[in-house]
């Protein structure tokens, strides 16, 4: 018996506690030193299962590490063993014990929910329990999936995504009428009998009914063409070609019904589980998953097993479940699945034809995912996932995107928008507002235009929507951008202000998360607030720049027009040639006269208006 052997069994008997375990299935859970859950099992034969962490020099490092915390055992003896693994799974997902391999979101998916009890439904993101009267599509893979979902919804059927009482307060028109994507039912301008008919045409096709509304659109464009009714016609052909371009991104070849497909890839003691969704033949599309692993020891058949109780835990469970490789429990994993949905389930690792080239597609996935996971520095990824907790997310943010505002005294209003990726900064999409049209100085309103610009481009589908979008200030400029989102009937965007401390210090900021009262203050040592911070910090900088040239360019300007004569095209030529104002103040006067279009007089002029000796 080893040093560690002996220290355990004189801290803990566990020849006591086996004495009166019975040889029955159930749950096993052992209990540290002062009371903590460090690990939940399930077993067939209760005594033996337990017996076997205590044999000397069978078990891994892992597992005699944490023997050697073992206070207390603790069971429940269950009917069977599918019984014992469900109640496991259970356990694990509520008390998440350190030395079992855990799923690190948990949360519910999201749906698309329609109020078919209103008098004019709208189509709206939800996600947590689907209490409400209505009808409820998904689940979506995500938030970004739904918000897509929903935007071509709105330019194929033209249907409110509004809230109630933004939709009652209306006298007029919104935005989304102007840019076709409502037909205003707030203002009567469609009728309820044809606005119903959008909402049914909706359900359709978000229930995989795609093939047959186009058939019928087909049918209605053929009778408006035959009526002379061109412009009708031409309206019915445009809507049939964005159906059939959106159903050719969700189709996928030989699917019907509702299927989960699963894969999971290991390298470097790091997981990823890949879930594609397809519900009623179409694709919803798909999702990395990244469990925590006790060890780096742990393999492709403990994850999987693990990750499909956990995942079922709290989620619907399709009729079909897609493994990339069979399990040791297979057959005891598909029977707690059935006991969890309560009806039929299938569970396959050897598929062919078209479901083995899903599952070749989702084991591509998995490794493409692992790989970019370890190839991201560690301290990107544990601010990443530092931010996903502090703020409550479902899943860590894909995208997101800080606004700032810039000028000296209202001169020169520059508003930057910069965008972050799981990767750092995404260069390339970053846009600078120049703010027109204003009260000088008013950087309530000069947001709102700069927001206004952005996300009604995003609107339109031009573009990604951000998971968060960050504002530099506090609650005022946050009701700025609430209003915004709420015109656009944009959802499913964590607006956060990141209001500056006392004294303006750095790390002393409180974050305002839309929707909740209270502020959040974090620690200045807290990776997700140097994340925030860094993000905060470069929307300020991409401000200023853009502000400083602005301001630079309009002082230019200024003095050049005051020169008489001197039209704009001349102006540009002096600045291309010269390449600024102070070059311009110090040349002479025949340098000057070299420039193209600038005579000898005027060159004087010129030369006078820098070079003035009164």
């Amino acid at each position: 018996m080893t040093a560690q052997d002996k220290a355990t069994s004189q801290a803990f008997d566990h020849q006591e506690v086996l004495a009166t375990m019975p040889a029955a299935p159930g749950v096993y859970r052992m209990l540290g030193d002062k009371g903590e859950l460090l690990y939940v099992g399930k077993a067939k034969h209760l005594k033996k299962r337990v017996a076997s962490y205590f044999v000397s020099g069978r078990n891994s490092l892992r597992i005699r590490k944490m023997v050697a915390q073992i206070r207390d055992i603790q069971i429940t003896v269950t009917e069977t063993e599918a019984e014992a693994l469900l109640l496991e799974s259970n356990l694990i997902k509520q008390h998440r014990p350190r030395y079992n391999i855990l799923l690190r979101d948990d949360k519910s998916y999201p749906y698309i929910y329609v109020s078919t009890e209103s008098a004019y439904p709208r189509l709206s993101f939800h996600r947590g329990a689907r209490s409400g009267k209505g009808r409820y599509f998904g689940p979506y893979p995500s938030a970004t999936a739904v918000r897509f979902t929903l935007s071509q919804l709105q330019k194929l059927f033209k249907v409110r995504l509004c809230e109630d009482s933004y939709y009652r307060s209306r006298s007029r028109p919104c935005l989304q009428y102007q840019i076709k994507r409502c037909s205003a039912p707030c203002v009567d301008l469609v009728s309820q009998e044809d606005y119903r008919r959008d909402i049914e045409d909706s359900m359709r096709f978000l229930s995989g009914k795609s093939d047959e509304l186009i058939a019928e659109q087909i049918v209605k464009m053929e009778q408006a063409s035959a009526a002379l009714e061109f412009e009708q016609a031409a309206q019915y052909r445009d809507q049939i070609e964005l159906m059939r371009k959106i159903a050719q991104q969700q189709y996928i070849s030989g699917a019907k019904g509702d299927v989960d497909v699963i894969a999971v890839a290991i390298e470097q003691g790091v997981a990823c589980v890949q879930v594609f969704y397809i519900r009623t033949g179409n694709s919803l599309g798909n999702r990395a998953f990244f469990p925590r692993l006790p060890d780096k020891g742990a393999d492709e058949n403990e994850v999987l097993a693990a990750f499909l109780g956990q995942y079922y835990a709290a989620r619907e469970i399709p009729a079909e479940v897609i493994i990339s490789r069979p399990l040791k429990d297979h057959v005891l994993i598909e029977q707690m699945l059935r006991l969890r949905k309560e009806g039929k389930v299938v569970l396959k690792s050897s598929v062919r034809g078209e479901r083995s080239k899903w599952l070749e597609m989702a084991e591509r996935n998995a490794r493409v995912a692992l790989r970019s996971r370890l190839a991201s520095r560690e301290t990107v990824r544990t601010r990443y996932e530092d931010l996903q907790e502090r703020l409550g997310l479902d899943e860590i943010p894909k995208r997101m995107e800080c606004f700032d505002i810039s000028h000296t005294q209202g001169e020169a209003t520059v508003a930057s928008c910069v965008v972050f990726n799981e990767e750092g900064p995404l260069n390339g999409d970053y846009r600078r507002f120049n703010i027109t049209g204003i009260t000088p100085g008013d950087d309530y309103a000069a947001m709102h235009q700069a927001l206004s610009r952005r996300y009604r481009r995003l609107a339109e589908g031009e573009g990604v929507l951000p998971d968060i979008l960050f504002i530099d200030g506090g609650r005022g400029q946050l009701h700025q951008a609430e209003a915004v989102l709420s015109d656009f009937q944009i959802q499913g965007v964590t607006l956060v202000g990141v209001a500056k401390g006392e004294g303006r210090k750095a790390g002393l900021e409180t974050l305002f998360v839309s929707g909740q009262d209270k502020g959040i203050s974090l620690p200045p040592d807290s990776p997700a607030l140097q994340l925030v911070l860094q993000i905060r910090d470069e929307a300020h900088r991409f401000a200023i720049t853009g502000h400083r040239k602005r301001r630079a360019k309009a002082r230019v300007s200024s003095t050049l027009e005051e020169v008489p004569g001197l039209g704009p095209k001349r102006r540009q030529a002096l600045l291309q040639h010269f390449g600024g104002i102070r070059a311009i103040a110090t040349a002479s006067i025949e340098e000057l006269a070299k420039v193209q279009g600038i005579s000898r007089r005027l060159a004087e002029a010129i030369y006078s208006r820098y070079h003035d000796e009164t």
